[in-house]
């Protein structure tokens, strides 16, 4: 399987294969915020991902929303996901800002849990023999491991500050195989889309010349890391003005 350069995946047209139904139907059921079309570019390149034989990488599991598309891909495969959280919500899901939802909070401590709620999808989606959960904070995860490559897939969907952003990149991506891809979620080149964390890193990626551009799907970018340094991109993405 393979993506063209600045391709459009993972519509219901376009994509190479779905999810089994059941996970399909747990994706749609859990809490998140990934639409389906971007939902089904994550499982296209995981599925092109696990092909490698090494285990896959999620950093932000939330409720388990795209954590199950990638243990589903990861299942096909014999692999397995690592997903990375500290499951006390990021920035804009504390209380008094937008996307709160005081449903996750545990009344025990007030502070909230999203670590219960992953559980719950991924059993009801068959998939928790497939899943590592890593519960901390991304960048003692990332120093506890090792630079070594060993993830044949990086998802970075995490905090959105520039902080959080950059420490994803600099912890994870050292440790992204030759052939393998990084996607990148919530990727606005227009300031009024959303935050430009994300966007900075994929841009960062695109102009350190180790990545070719495997596609996109709304916010979704992915990247295909090149077999050697400066093995990739050969055009970086304009800036946005």
């Amino acid at each position: 399987m393979a993506y063209a350069a600045d391709a459009t995946v993972g519509t219901r047209g376009t994509a190479p294969g779905a999810p089994p139904p059941e996970v399909l139907r747990s994706f749609r059921a859990a809490r998140g915020f990934m639409p389906e079309d971007e939902g089904l570019a994550l499982y296209a390149a995981a599925t092109e991902a696990a092909a490698l034989g090494l285990p896959l990488l999620e950093i932000g599991s939330y409720c388990g929303r795209s954590t199950v598309l990638l243990a589903a891909a990861a299942r096909a495969a014999g692999t397995v996901v690592v997903t990375v959280d500290h499951h006390r919500g990021s920035e804009e899901q504390q209380p008094g800002w937008e996307y709160h939802d005081e449903e996750l909070v545990d009344p025990a401590v007030g502070r909230m849990d999203t670590l219960p709620f992953l559980r719950a999808t991924l059993h009801e989606a068959g998939l928790e023999d497939h899943v590592v959960a890593v519960v901390g904070r991304s960048p003692v995860a990332a120093g506890v491991l090792g630079p070594a490559p060993r993830f044949g897939l990086v998802f970075v969907d995490g905090g959105h500050t520039d902080e959080h952003a950059t420490a994803d990149y600099e912890g994870w991506v050292p440790q992204l195989a030759p052939g393998g891809l990084l996607v990148v979620h919530d990727v606005f080149e227009d300031p009024a889309d959303g935050g430009q964390a994300p966007y900075r890193i994929w841009r960062r990626a695109c102009a350190s010349g180790d990545f070719s551009q495997a596609g996109t799907s709304g916010s979704l970018r992915v990247l295909r890391r090149g077999n050697g340094r400066n093995g990739g991109i050969t055009t970086v993405p304009p800036a946005q003005q």
